[in-house]
């Protein structure tokens, strides 16, 4: 009995579902954090753990391992959960690498090699500040610029003590990827605010250094990392400054754990496309094995850029390039609401508490805490306040706004006129509703301590949160979380990722509108305790659930499952063609078949943004250049039979095959001629073709709705191709399209309607290659084509899922097997096609352009074979000459390969046309080595 070398590709029952892992995990993490809490190990915090020195995990000895983790361990890198096995036997942390621009110390140089360290303020570092449950290292650049040799030795040691490694960016680079491409493109870009305009041709090549310094830098960022990666570490890239990084580090080693995410908005498609380096980025991120953003909304626009812009397809689950998942998910971020909470507990915060109520007594105290900067909305919030005090003059000597204001970039222009326009606008409003003894707004352009910040939201009634455009803020939690005793009311802008999440308890607003923002300050102000105690604890008890160390334990799960689920899903695709191999066996074979695909296959490539400026270009499909004289050597081989199996029209493939010897089947094998012949039809006789005309009007009346979509009429069936259209409507389109045809020209019809990624086709009943495969041969065999038994098959393709039962057709017979079951489908459905045919029918006949729908190749014995037993037809129908069988095709020389498709049928893949020139160029360079050496 042969045994076929495919590989069959099942997921294994045994296999807990993604859920059902995820929830195992989210279990062992409570379960965990619960037992650490009852050692009482960890009983406090310190500001200088910047990362945690949380204890470790420990299971218990007696612990048994279900047959699922077994199963899941084997197939991961690392278990899901956080724990590895130590030499000890005790359970270790899994090591996480953070990878952010900056560092979260700032260094301050004291001697040639001494530093000094102090931690830095920023959301990433107060977000992570409370995770404990990974080995974690942080990885970025110091802030400083340190050229010698012994000052990098000895601020690398100095910050290896807080678990901090690193990157030495040198001035130039820092000023064009930092100052330049992060701050002066990137940031207003994703913040909705429009790329710099360009006066002169220095600011193109300007924007052009800058990027190219971003792309070292990023490079820079991977050298360091990959120095300290060791197998099974989780790297952790973050936000918009490190968007080459995942594929950088994914060319270093593809088995890394690689996630990506973004604290920033990420705007719409529509704003996206204006960059100019718009898809380098976008197949950077992709990269990653996880992508993760704030809010749903960015998640949507990134998967939305990705389809419209790279033309990929969305999924539920993230973004699918040829096969390979790219998961893509929304992680709100959380803060460490418990260092909060305990603060105002502390003495010198209680002090600050009571400092500022004896300061402000009588009156509501409104806040807000922003960076000066144009997207926080600081002005909106102040012309807002104006217009409530103008409107309700009984509130002028009852309320005060503090508003700190965290100067940055301060030597940027845009910022210095914001900062001017503030203090004016401060200015004007003091001295309009001022008094000798009170100002309505208190403006302090500083930051303030921690314990100061928690006092002033320990007091404030109202806090505002105006931003314009904002990833997530923070800033609201931390009102939240300091607001258990006097329950103030949040008024939350609802472009901040923030209300995404504290939408139901906060008052949201849209800070451009200034009536309604001034509106909602009274509305705060005058709200009974009731509805402040309510609002109050639906946030509360939002941020002391979605904590930081929630978000990070969350993120690093997902992305260890994602590795998990992707490790499934490589098994289910095959492997690469081993290129070797195929043409070893090709070389040792007698008589061998090559069947290929046209379109994507044999013909030349065309990136993305190609596809979408030359369309019509595209649209003719020609033959790959680099493949016209392979072709020519394989065709002229006498050893070698080429066959070109296409979907496409016979004027098609006589144009660009007409000049060869080899055998051509147009549209799907229903025409077939060889070269040097005319064109024959495999259509079966009662073949009815009655609904062309209805789906023709159809096909008609959406391409006309539908820009840049066109149709084909073909003999046998008729094809609608959005693939140029807009990317959201041509789905949109395609469904309506579908439900006319279904309910209407083809609800009684004999057809299969074939759907692509971006494409309808109608075609008769049973017209597909695997179908026609059989009656090709036969007609190969009557034509004397065949000489020997053919030995070697090799089938390449870029076919549609309803072709693929060509792939099966040509397995090695098994006993029970797929391939025997396919051929019996073939045949069964012959006899239902060709059953009514007369004994005496010819096996074919010429046909002119238009093909009369009654010729047929098939004879009656072929017809009327009940047991699906091909291969007694082509026996019957084969000459003393032709031999005794036409195929004696062993496992280990069949190869079936999916062109640029990963969900297939076939036994191997190609990436692309390219790795099929390369293939044919082989065969034929091998084929004429040995031709030549036999001739001598």
């Amino acid at each position: 009995m042969l045994q076929s070398s495919g590989i069959k590709y099942n997921y294994d029952s045994a296999v807990p579902s993604r859920l059902e892992r995820l929830l195992r995990e989210r279990e062992l993490r409570k379960s965990s954090r619960s037992q650490n809490a009852n050692e009482g190990i960890r009983d406090g915090y310190r500001d200088s753990d910047v990362l945690g020195n949380g204890i470790e995990l420990c299971l218990s000895d007696g612990d048994k391992r279900t047959r699922e983790e077994e199963l899941i361990e084997g197939l991961a890198a690392a278990s899901l959960s956080n724990g590895f096995e130590r030499q000890d036997g005790r359970s270790q942390k899994q090591r996480l690498l953070v990878v952010a621009n900056r560092l979260p110390v700032s260094a301050v140089r004291k001697g040639e090699d001494s530093w000094a360290l102090e931690v830095s303020v920023g959301g990433l570092v107060s977000a992570l500040l409370g995770v404990n449950e990974f080995e974690a290292s942080w990885i970025g650049w110091s802030g400083v610029n340190v050229t010698d040799e012994i000052g990098q030795r000895s601020l690398t040691e100095a910050l290896a003590e807080k678990r901090c490694i690193p990157v030495f960016l040198d001035q130039e680079t820092v000023h064009q990827y930092y100052n330049g491409y992060c701050n002066n493109i990137l940031w207003p870009l994703f913040h909705y605010l429009p790329l710099p305009q360009e006066d002169r041709l220095a600011t193109t090549r300007s924007f052009q250094s800058q990027f190219a310094a971003y792309k070292k830098a990023n490079q820079m960022f991977a050298d360091v990392v990959n120095a300290h990666y060791q197998e099974g570490d989780v790297v952790w890239c973050h936000d918009y400054h490190l968007m080459f990084l995942p594929k950088c580090l994914k060319e270093y080693n593809s088995k890394m754990k690689v996630g990506w995410f973004l604290h920033t908005p990420f705007p719409s498609s529509e704003i996206h496309r204006t960059l100019p380096s718009r898809s380098e980025l976008l197949r950077a991120v992709l990269a990653a094995d996880l992508v993760g953003f704030h809010t749903y909304d960015y998640a949507r626009h990134f998967v939305s850029a990705c389809t419209r812009i790279l033309g990929l397809e969305g999924t539920p689950e993230g973004v699918e390039d040829q096969g390979k998942l790219t998961r893509v998910a929304a992680f709100p971020i959380g803060i460490d609401s418990d260092r909060f909470i305990r603060a105002l507990e502390l003495p010198p915060v209680k002090y600050h508490i009571k400092e500022l109520q004896e300061r402000f007594a009588g009156r509501k105290v409104m806040l807000g805490v922003d960076r000066l900067d144009m997207i926080k909305g600081i002005p909106q919030k102040i012309l807002a306040f104006e217009k409530f005090l103008e409107e309700n003059p009984d509130w002028r000597d009852k309320v005060v706004l503090l508003q700190i204001a965290v100067p940055t970039r301060t030597d940027v222009p845009e910022y210095q006129k914001l900062t001017c326009q503030v203090h004016e606008i401060v200015g004007r409003i003091n001295g309009r509703f001022g008094t000798l003894t009170a100002v309505p707004i208190h403006h302090l352009d500083r930051s303030l301590d921690f314990h100061a910040l928690c006092a002033l939201y320990a007091v404030t009634d109202v806090a505002l949160v105006t931003s314009l455009r904002d990833g997530m803020n923070l800033v609201s939690y931390e009102f939240v979380a300091c607001q258990a005793s006097k329950k103030g009311v949040l008024i939350l802008s609802e472009f901040a990722g923030a209300a995404q999440s504290l939408g139901a308890g906060a008052i949201l607003v849209n800070p451009w509108n200034i009536t309604e923002l001034a509106s909602s300050i009274g509305y705060a102000l005058t709200m009974c305790a009731h509805g402040r105690e309510k609002r109050h604890h639906h946030n509360f008890l939002h941020v002391t659930t979605h904590t930081s160390q929630e978000w990070a334990e969350t993120f690093v799960s997902e992305l260890n499952d994602t590795v998990v689920e992707s490790q499934l899903r490589t098994r289910q695709i095959p492997p690469q063609l081993p290129s070797e191999v195929a043409i070893e066996r090709y070389m040792g074979s007698k008589n061998r078949l090559l069947i290929l695909g046209f379109n994507a296959t044999l013909t030349e490539p065309v990136d993305a943004q190609g596809r979408r400026i030359d369309q019509l270009k595209e649209m003719e499909l020609k033959l790959h250049p680099d493949l016209k004289e392979p072709l020519r050597k394989l065709c002229n081989d006498p050893k070698t039979t080429v066959v070109v199996l296409s979907g496409s029209d016979r004027n098609v493939l006589d144009e660009n095959f007409g000049d060869y010897r080899m055998w051509l089947a147009a549209e799907h094998g229903m025409f077939l001629r060889r070269t040097e012949g005319n064109w024959m039809t495999t259509m079966p006789e009662n073949l009815s073709m009655d609904w062309v005309d209805s789906v023709k009007h159809v096909f008609e009346y959406f391409t006309e709705r539908t820009p840049r979509s066109h149709f084909e009429l073909r003999e046998t069936s008729l094809v609608w191709n959005y693939k140029y259209t807009d990317i959201e409507f041509g789905k949109l389109q395609s469904k309506d399209l579908l439900q006319h045809l279904w309910t209407g020209p083809i609800s009684n019809a004999s057809v299969d309607v074939v759907q692509g990624s971006r494409s309808v086709e109608v075609r008769a009943v049973g017209v597909t290659k695997g179908a026609a495969i059989d009656r090709i041969l036969g007609e190969i065999v009557h034509n004397n084509d065949v000489k020997t038994p053919i030995d070697y098959v090799l089938c390449i393709g870029h076919f549609l899922p309803k072709d693929e039962d060509i792939y099966s057709f040509f397995e090695p017979e098994l006993p029970q097997g797929q391939a025997a079951t396919t051929r019996n489908k073939i045949a069964n459905h012959l006899n239902r096609n060709t059953s009514n045919h007369s004994a005496g029918k010819s096996g074919h006949r010429a046909v002119s352009n238009r093909v009369p729908q009654q010729a047929s190749t098939l004879d009656k014995k072929a017809g009327s074979n009940e047991n699906g037993n091909w291969w007694s037809m082509m026996r019957d129908r084969m000459t003393v000459h032709e031999g005794s069988s036409v195929l004696d095709l062993k496992a280990d020389n069949y190869f079936s390969c999916a062109v640029g498709r990963k969900c297939s049928k076939a036994r191997y893949l190609l990436g692309s046309s390219a790795d099929v020139v390369s293939l044919l160029k082989e065969l034929a360079n091998n084929s004429s080595c040995r031709a030549a050496s036999s001739y001598k």
